[in-house]
């Protein structure tokens, strides 16, 4: 064996590990494209960690470049290669960039954000180097925030299901407790399961905790998933010993069992209980017997083995390549078309909501007034609310909002998302076939919701563009298809709501809901523009 040979050629692959001035201007114009493209989402997003669901994402990047730091060493022994395969991550996530920038979705151009970078960290690395950073990597995505309409369905899940099994606790404990939706009734007071006590935001950051955890977990494939699966059932249980406590102390504590100092340090007492779960089931899993840990050289390992061995083997790159100015020009291409093409011409409204009539039908009706803090955050360019009453008194609550040109964050929000932050527990979701005046039918979203001991039956859907639409995929799908083929994305969200009062059954609610239906489409049909403008 040439040793002499071998040292020469394990130096010249260390030395590849620095920055030619290729890869200095290839990263800053990558970074300055990369910067003015997703900024206005990367903003919106910033924004989203200042809540309390996700202010554990502003600490994803530092680990992330902890992560990465680890690894420098083996990083500075591995070549870097330039590889084509990486335009393919690339031109997807420029596709995703499109899907969600005419769609109107945020978490699809953060998913196409993650592609980017990806892409063009795997066309300057290539795939050898890349394989090192994989998994720090593919931890970024859990900075992105969830879309609204998973996020609600998550909590209002882990609510139910911590605030059901908190009162299971109740009773082991020996107080009395009666659950209704997210209300407990202890008797001497009654609590109110609410966001913060959902569980979500214990719930995401130990799902991260675990993943972290079973990733330096020295162990055998099955027990680091076992460790990351183990997380959900300890952040329910944990949760709902949170709001076990919580119905306990106010007995002595008062209301300050539930807010304040107690209700905050509970919570971190809480989370820290459920850090320690994990690391005794890390324990458990490292004492029980089975499997073994794979042993897989890495990257530069065998590399470095091909050379002792005389293995043949491809030269590390040198100089300029011309696949490195294909991410730049595709990023510049993109920005250029977003800043000069508009897909989402505003379309108005034939008439404003302004004169929406007081009178359908039977009904009378009064106007309502959104507040201000909602009308800034929804973005919406009009709306109508209204409150109609028959001759018997039965009450039908309408909202219709419309969005002259629905661009990301200004979609119309589905009830099934909105709703449930408010308290709202739907129950027998489901569509509903309504028979028009023209012959035709209406296919509508039917749910009969519940708050303490209030029932609703509501019926919602989404005119848009001509067509009606019934969930947010489908509005996402043709959003990103109308911008391309007319340069159209408006639409709106109709919901009507009505009482279920003590002496009704089901269907005859469902018939008077009807009823209206059948007179309203006709009014609305004057206010909402057509198919073809």
């Amino acid at each position: 064996m040439d040793t002499s040979r071998t040292a020469v050629m394990c130096s010249s692959r260390l030395r590849q590990g620095g920055l030619s001035p290729q890869a200095i201007v290839y990263v800053t114009l990558c970074a300055v494209l990369f910067a003015i493209l997703y900024q206005p989402v990367y903003q919106v997003m910033v924004t989203w960690w200042g809540g309390e669901d996700y202010n554990h994402c502003y600490f994803v990047p530092l680990i992330v470049l902890y992560l990465i730091w680890e690894k420098r060493s083996e990083l500075g022994r591995t070549a870097s290669y330039r590889s084509w395969l990486g335009l393919v991550p690339l031109l997807v996530g420029i596709a995703c960039y499109w899907l969600g920038e005419l769609g109107g979705e945020f978490y699809i151009i953060d998913l196409s954000s993650w592609l980017v970078m990806f892409g063009a960290v795997w066309i300057y690395l290539g795939w050898r180097k890349l394989k090192i950073i994989t998994f720090p990597l593919a931890f970024l995505i859990a900075m992105f925030p969830f879309p609204n309409f998973i996020n609600n369905n998550l909590t209002l899940k882990l609510k139910l299901i911590s605030s059901q099994l908190g009162v299971l606790m109740l009773h082991a404990y020996g107080l009395s407790a009666y659950r209704e939706g997210n209300v407990i009734d202890l008797g001497f007071t009654q609590l109110q399961v609410v966001d913060a006590c959902s569980g979500l935001r214990y719930f995401l950051p130990l799902i991260i905790l675990g993943i972290l955890l079973a990733y330096f977990f020295k162990a055998p494939w099955w027990k680091r998933m076992l460790l990351v699966l183990a997380a959900v059932p300890v952040s329910i249980i944990t949760n709902s010993l949170r709001i076990a406590s919580v119905g306990v102390f106010y007995q002595f504590m008062g209301a300050s069992a539930a807010e304040g100092f107690f209700h905050d340090f509970s919570g971190w007492l809480i989370f820290m209980a459920s850090l320690a779960m994990l690391l005794l089931l890390m324990i458990i899993l490292k004492r029980i017997p089975g499997g073994r840990v794979n042993s897989v050289p890495s990257s530069s390992q065998a590399a470095d083995r091909a050379v002792v061995e005389g293995i043949p083997d491809r030269p590390p790159v040198r100089g300029f390549s011309f696949v490195l100015m294909v991410p730049v020009l595709i990023l510049g291409s993109t920005i250029a078309v977003s800043a000069n093409v508009d897909f989402r011409e505003k379309i108005p409204l034939k008439t404003s909501f302004a004169s929406f009539p007081e009178q359908v039908g039977e009904w009378r009706g009064s106007r309502q007034v959104m507040e201000k803090i909602y009308l800034d955050e929804l973005g919406l360019s009009d709306y109508v609310i209204m409150d109609y009453r028959n001759g018997s008194g039965r009450q039908i609550n309408l909202y219709t909002a419309y969005n002259a040109s629905q661009i990301k964050g200004k979609s119309s929000h589905s009830p099934s998302s909105c709703l449930p932050g408010n308290g709202w527990e739907f129950k027998n979701s489901g569509d509903a076939s309504i028979p028009l005046q023209n012959g035709s039918s209406l296919i509508v979203n039917r749910a009969l919701i519940e708050k303490n001991a209030q029932r609703l039956l509501t019926y919602y859907w989404f005119p848009q563009r001509g067509r009606v639409l019934h969930n947010l995929v489908e509005l996402k799908f043709y959003n990103f298809w109308d911008a391309l083929t007319k340069r159209r994305t408006d639409g709106a969200l109709v919901r009507i709501m009505t009482p279920v009062e003590q002496n009704e059954t089901i269907q005859d609610v469902d018939r008077r809901l009807q009823r209206f239906v059948q007179e309203f489409m006709p009014v609305l049909d004057r206010f909402l523009p057509g198919k073809d403008v």
